[in-house]
């Protein structure tokens, strides 16, 4: 419940700042108080946290109080002991993130255009606020904006370019920690990571990001599943979270048809092929039996593994994934900050003791030119004494012989014990570079690592797609030769039928040519009967003009009635035919 009245905490921190501040910077208490004040902070939030309002404690909470609400008597004490401490967990969370986002957006989103919409600006808002340090102002350090960014573009399908981002890190670090929520907003919706995509794919890639850190979506995707009454098979959406398994008639998420509460006795187990359907798989609860049909057997790998890996999270106790990790990142974080810390702290101790050490030497340094003084003193009195203190003097002078030597040898000692200790010191700076240097390589190391697996997916998913590219090029050569053969043998059919349709029009030609030949000769013959006939009919025309009485040539009649004979009409007129009849008749009489 600690972590989860924390998560509430951010988001109300938005909607809670986002109110109008007096001079002094608190939340008046008569705006707290007003209806819509209290409205907005207290009835809306016991609505989407499914908490009871009670509206006479706020009124009993803010009487006789005139610090403001960071008081004993302010909004933060009353929202912890009459709201958050009431929370059950039974609430949307999404529903709840809207109405803070509601309160707070209206007047910190920037009204500069963004490429992304205000569906996708609140998205990202709400993984800001599972992001974000656990202190106020809330930031995201950039290691959490490398992450998300990084989330994002591998949503997008496009490769990360560390470099740039490691230019926009090295220019946030000289000036701030990190990054607000607005500010990462305007991030992400300048496009500065995210060029040449558009914004369906930008928003895509949010969704995603989004339904894996806030919603704790783990998998998702379409399958087959058993019916437990009438058997029958049926294609659902279904969802993967940390303790459930949801499913829905389509992938809109309107129409939830059931779900499989996932516990430690869980279990999942591959099916054969049966009944016709294929890459089956089985989930074992303590009450029920699912069989569930994926599309292939990748995607049955896939939902077998992530669904395995769930219940040994549950059996484990262990966080999902994305949050342990989160957490991880943080006391990395943590880890290294305090060693820094630490190595901070051991150089200040150093320069502590180099600077006690060049005192010690000072003082040192001051004794041995008193002592010289103080030797100068006496020789110039063992010089006065000379005649006197002769043997005293020797004393005195080999004495002074024996403390300048341990004199000297106390000197020469400190002069060792300090070229030892700036020893010891260029040591620990050499030590501390190559600390240094070990984060850096190990962080480099990493980025390799990680830039290796992304070639190396890369690779893969090339030679995947030319080999597919490559049979189709073989399949499509295939088709394109047996079109060409089938082609050229068409080609050489119609060139025979057009051959021989050719040798029937050249043998029809030759045919006509000797038709025409035969008609010509034909006509020659006729042209020749006709100019004898015609002179035939010339010297017949002769003759007849010397015997016109035996023959009349036929001519057009008279208009008068003609004759008819037994042999039909003919074209005689009366006085002809009575000559003819007395031509008969004396021919008769002649003849007997």
């Amino acid at each position: 419940m600690v972590g989860l009245k924390e998560e509430l905490l951010k988001s109300i921190w938005h909607a809670f700042t986002a109110l109008d501040l007096d001079r002094s910077g608190k939340v008046s208490k008569s705006q707290l108080k007003a209806s819509g004040g209290r409205r907005v902070l207290s009835h809306n939030l016991c609505t989407v946290l499914n908490v009871p309002h009670d509206p006479v404690a706020l009124e009993e909470h803010f009487r006789d109080d005139d610090e403001g609400p960071v008081s004993n008597q302010g909004y933060m004490p009353y929202l912890n002991k009459f709201i958050l401490e009431k929370v059950q967990g039974n609430f949307d969370k999404v529903e709840f993130n809207r109405m803070c986002w509601t309160l707070c957006a209206k007047k910190n989103l920037s009204k500069s255009p963004l490429l992304i919409s205000d569906e996708d600006a609140f998205k990202v808002w709400v993984i800001f606020n599972f992001l974000s340090e656990d202190k106020y102002p809330l930031i995201i350090v950039p290691e959490e904006i490398e992450y998300l960014l990084k989330k994002i573009t591998e949503a997008m399908g496009a490769g990360w370019q560390q470099e740039q981002f490691d230019h926009y890190k090295i220019a946030l670090n000289t000036s701030r920690e990190g990054l607000s929520a607005w500010e990462l907003i305007d991030l992400i919706g300048s496009g500065q990571f995210s060029k040449g995509m558009d914004r369906q794919t930008v928003s895509m890639a949010i969704n995603e990001v989004f339904n894996e850190l806030i919603l704790d979506v783990l998998k998702q995707g379409y399958m087959l599943k058993k019916g437990h009454k009438r058997k029958n098979w049926m294609e659902r959406w279904f969802v993967l979270k940390p303790n459930i398994i949801s499913y829905y008639v389509s992938e809109d998420l309107k129409d939830k048809k059931g779900d499989i509460i996932l516990d430690g006795n869980c279990c999942v187990e591959a099916l054969p092929d049966k009944d016709g359907k294929k890459c089956l798989f089985l989930i074992k609860c303590l009450d029920k039996t699912f069989e569930i049909s994926a599309s292939d057997k990748k995607k049955k790998q896939e939902w077998i593994q992530a669904i395995q890996t769930t219940v040994n999270l549950l059996r484990a106790g262990s966080p999902p994934p994305h949050k342990e990790a989160r957490q991880k990142r943080k006391e990395l974080r943590q880890k290294l900050l305090a060693e820094q810390e630490e190595l901070e702290r051991q150089m200040k101790e150093l320069q502590a003791a180099n600077e006690n050490k060049q005192k010690e030497l000072e003082t040192v340094r001051k004794q041995l030119e008193a002592a010289a003084a103080r030797a100068a003193e006496e020789e110039k009195k063992r010089l006065q004494t000379q005649v006197e203190l002769q043997d005293r003097f020797s004393l005195e002078l080999e004495r002074e012989k024996m403390v300048r030597q341990k004199m000297e040898e106390q000197v020469a000692q400190k002069s060792s014990e300090l070229e030892q200790y700036l020893q010891r010191v260029r040591e620990l700076e050499e030590m501390y570079k190559q600390l240094q240097e070990a984060l850096e390589d190990e962080k480099q190391a990493r980025q390799d690592e990680e830039t290796v697996r992304k070639l190396q997916a890369r690779l893969l998913e090339e030679e995947t797609a030319k080999r597919a590219e490559l049979e189709k090029w073989h399949l499509q050569q295939q088709q394109t030769i047996q079109m060409t053969e089938a082609e050229k043998q068409e080609l050489e059919n119609q060139r025979m039928m057009k051959e021989q349709a050719l040798q029937v029009a050249m043998q029809q030609l030759k045919q006509l040519e000797m038709e025409r030949k035969e008609a010509l000769e034909q006509y020659e013959e006729v042209k020749k009967k006709l100019e004898t006939a015609a002179n035939n009919t010339k010297s017949w025309k002769d003759k007849v003009a010397h015997h016109e009485g035996l023959i009349r040539l036929i001519e057009p009649g008279s208009k008068n009635p003609h004759l008819i004979t037994n042999w039909g009409p003919a074209a005689f007129t009366e006085a002809e035919l009575e000559e003819r009849q007395r031509s008969w008749k004396g021919k008769k009489a002649t003849s007997e």
